[in-house]
């Protein structure tokens, strides 16, 4: 991940694909709903061929560890936000295409929080995506959104819809944080129609 995103290595190279920005802003849910700023958010998710950084399959025959490609952190700001410049995801067998991501965050008490999820993408998206160079890989994806086990699991709520922003796209995602128990949140999406323009994707 590059320009804006803070990578937890700053030499991590940049992998090839389809350009990605995605926005988060983060909500602290109480009695008023507030952007969280001075959270962590981790957000990773394999290259265009499938592959995460940092793990080993022995079944796949790849090594990766000690690799920190496709994965950073940021810090929110004021207004709860965070940007990471990243490439649209590819799949790999048993999943949908999805990114990682992670909420941290402290109270002045010293209680620490998180809360763990994944984002996911309109599958004809990811059709018109994976038809070109470097996702091409000549086998068909199992498993859409609508046969993902993770997915079902209210995976329609952490659907990006993507516009057009620009030489791209843009889509604001908004995860909603409770600090007072480990995992409480959730993602509200603004209406929006998939759309994809074959030169840069944004999600903000």
């Amino acid at each position: 991940m590059s320009g804006s995103s803070v990578p937890t290595s700053a030499s991590s190279p940049v992998k090839a694909g389809v350009p990605l920005a995605l926005t988060l802003r983060v909500f602290q849910i109480g009695e008023s709903c507030t952007p969280l700023a001075g959270a962590t958010v981790d957000v990773w998710h394999c290259d265009a061929q499938g592959d995460y950084s940092d793990v080993t399959d022995r079944t796949e025959g790849f090594d990766t560890v000690g690799q920190t490609w496709l994965r950073g952190y940021q810090v929110t700001d004021e207004n709860g936000e965070v940007t990471f410049k990243t490439i649209y995801p590819g799949w790999y067998r048993g999943r949908a295409v999805h990114i990682h991501f992670k909420v941290r965050t402290s109270t002045s008490a010293g209680a620490n929080y998180e809360f763990t999820s994944q984002l996911y993408f309109d599958d004809a998206l990811s059709d018109r995506v994976f038809k070109q160079e470097p996702y091409v890989t000549g086998e068909a994806r199992e498993i859409l959104n609508a046969n993902d086990m993770i997915f079902s699991d209210g995976g329609d709520q952490l659907l990006l819809a993507l516009t057009e922003s620009g030489a791209g796209l843009r889509r604001h995602v908004r995860p909603w944080a409770r600090p007072h128990g480990r995992g409480h949140g959730r993602v509200r999406r603004r209406p929006g129609l998939p759309w994809w323009s074959g030169q840069q994707l944004a999600a903000t």
